[in-house]
């Protein structure tokens, strides 16, 4: 796994740390263990999806679906990021 290059000289995690092993655990079928290591994952998973489904594929209103996932994805990957903050420097 390429190492995080925040951690390395900052000594503090960023908002991608853990996402290399979430993903190695989805392709080993550990889906929950992927969950706990980087909740992001899901959301960010389904939001490429769309997008990749959305490149063939024009519908009305794409626009604001596209909107709503990105909102929920970064909302996510702050929320577990604070959390996480919030338990490593308590």
């Amino acid at each position: 796994m390429l190492p995080c290059l925040n951690k390395k000289l900052f000594g503090v995690d960023c908002l991608g740390c853990g996402m290399q092993r979430s993903i190695a655990l989805l392709l080993k079928g550990e889906f929950v263990a992927a969950f706990h290591m980087y909740p992001g994952i899901y959301p960010l998973l389904l939001l490429l999806v769309f997008l990749g489904f959305n490149f063939f594929i024009k519908f009305k209103n794409d626009w604001l679906v596209k909107m709503s996932l990105i909102i929920i994805t970064v909302f996510t990957i702050v929320v577990s990021y604070l959390i996480k903050m919030k338990f490593i420097f308590n």
